[in-house]
């Protein structure tokens, strides 16, 4: 399928998708170190990234599975922070509308940074160029980047050396900054950001960032309640 760039708004969502798989793809390397340091094989490490392919909840499972917890456990908290993406795929579907087979791939992109690059666009009709160009960016080089971190392994030695940690935090907030431009989307941003701070502490990992998330979602469903109400 050939990528229609006839403007140069879509030119420009193209290159940054590019960028974003870019700099996310390059965190792959720390994953698959880590992933091998901390007790998995290769292939278990890249089995992750191939059919799990969601960054935070791979590191989640590795981090339980490092401390010394049950492979089950790790695999529970992984589950319960990947929850989130079914709230972007409520989203997502009404701008990439996908059917059969093509939908079931489709849910296999559906990550933070497809799902962000899916919204940017203020033509709705270029969202599929973002979600697409991303997913796909990302998913070659996540899984190409994890297959060298995995067997560098511990020649790599310490992956914040390399300043990869940096990289997938760094993209996101570039990608969420611009869209912070009324006073309810960042006070909903602030109000996200607090809760999870608070929670990081006292809850099992991966609750932080659902509760957040829940934030998001409540701020959304109160202002479809006001524009209801002003009709």
């Amino acid at each position: 399928m050939l990528v229609s760039l006839h403007t140069p708004e879509r030119r420009q969502l193209f290159i940054d998708s590019l960028g974003v798989g870019l700099a996310t793809g390059a965190y792959g390397v720390s994953y698959g170190a880590i992933s091998v340091t901390s007790g998995l094989t290769v292939w278990q490490t890249c089995a992750l990234s191939l059919f799990v392919f969601t960054g935070a909840s791979q590191f989640a499972l590795i981090g339980v599975v490092a401390s010394g917890g049950a492979p089950m456990s790790g695999a529970a908290t992984a589950l319960l922070l990947g929850t989130r993406n079914t709230l972007y795929g409520l989203k997502v579907a009404t701008l990439v509308p996908l059917h059969g087979w093509r939908r079931i791939l489709g849910a296999q992109l559906l990550i933070d940074e497809s799902t962000a690059m899916a919204l940017k666009p203020k033509d709705a009709r270029d969202a599929p160029l973002g979600f697409f160009a991303t997913g796909i960016a990302v998913f070659v080089l996540w899984n190409l980047a994890t297959l060298i971190g995995a067997l560098a392994g511990n020649t790599l030695g310490d992956p914040k050396t390399y300043g990869l940690d940096a990289a997938v935090p760094a993209a996101f907030l570039a990608l969420l900054w611009p869209r912070l431009t009324t006073t309810r989307t960042r006070l909903t941003a602030i109000g996200g950001a607090l809760l999870a701070l608070a929670l990081v502490s006292v809850t099992e990992p991966g609750f932080p960032i659902i509760a957040s998330a829940l934030v998001a979602v409540v701020a959304a469903i109160r202002s479809d309640h006001v524009e209801e109400g002003e009709r």
